[in-house]
């Protein structure tokens, strides 16, 4: 399956970071994924949230109008629409009856990787003192995960999980460890006093030219290791990689935050399409930060 998806979608400009094999994968159980192909071959990615079943075009939106009627008689929304193809068809899809609006709490947040990886000038500042005090304060090493070293990344996510009520994305995140190699994915460990103690794990998107962060996870009893895990990171990747995707914040007033307090270079931005009956259709068009 790999083999098949994965070419084309490595090739998508966009760098929407569900867009990538490994992301469709490793949440298949979560959102219920499944995937079809239209007559002309776009891919068509299904699935249910929350809010309802939603399907996903990352092609772009088919010129049949019977095919995209069909799939809004089966879904309740069009999720992650690329910027590029929201402006090209906004107007067509507004004379069709559906609504077209910015999807802000799924923006993904890009990062100059350089920014990430130096922390430098005075908006870094606190993000700097924190990377220092940890450096000051601890013995590390750093390694790229191995087959090796790879159960010192799950030690990392066993701990993390013991201490939340919510497993989150642990079940994605410990597959992801376990398939790392089948599915294309990079990571790194940060040791504190010889044991384990963060990990980051990724791949490559934007036809390689941005690096996606897909997990992130840490012993947070070590004051700044989340800052240089982030930064370690961002200064082992390289250089060819311009940009850090780090993923959306879904709402979350304090993972916004979080994500704010690195000042994004950019955002992807993604759009999501609706028929204007539908309840809260686009109350507002949102705007990024």
């Amino acid at each position: 399956m790999r083999g098949e998806l994965h070419p084309g979608l490595s090739l998508l400009k966009d760098g929407i970071s569900e867009f990538t094999f490994a992301g469709l994968f490793l949440f298949r159980k979560r959102y219920g994924y499944g995937l079809s192909r239209l007559p002309d071959n776009h891919l068509v990615i299904s699935g249910t949230s929350e809010t309802g079943k939603f399907f996903m075009l990352p092609c772009g939106i088919p010129e049949d109008k019977q095919i995209l009627r069909a799939l809004f008689s089966e879904h309740q929304y069009l999720k992650n629409l690329p910027e590029q193809y929201a402006e090209k068809e906004r107007i067509n899809l507004e004379q069709k009856g559906l609504c077209v609006c910015e999807d802000r709490e799924n923006f993904d947040y890009l990062y100059l990787r350089k920014n990430l990886a130096t922390l430098a000038g005075r908006k870094y500042h606190k993000k700097r003192n924190l990377v220092n005090a940890f450096i000051n304060s601890y013995t590390y090493e750093e390694k790229w995960i191995d087959k090796e070293n790879r159960n010192d990344a799950m030690t990392i996510l066993d701990a993390w999980r013991k201490e939340r009520e919510d497993p989150g994305d642990f079940e994605a995140a410990k597959e992801a460890l376990e398939m790392m190699e089948e599915l294309g994915l990079i990571g790194c460990l940060t040791y504190v006093d010889g044991s384990p103690a963060a990990y980051s794990l990724g791949e490559p998107l934007a036809k390689g030219r941005a690096f996606a962060v897909h997990f992130e996870k840490a012993n947070d009893d070590f004051k700044g290791i989340y800052q240089f895990i982030n930064r370690s990171f961002a200064s082992m990747l390289p250089r060819h990689y311009c940009y850090i995707n780090r993923e959306q914040d879904l709402g979350d007033p304090g993972l916004r935050q979080a994500k704010m307090s690195y000042r994004p270079d950019a955002f992807v931005k993604k759009f999501k399409v609706q028929p204007e009956e539908s309840a809260g259709c686009c109350p507002s068009d949102q705007t990024s930060e």
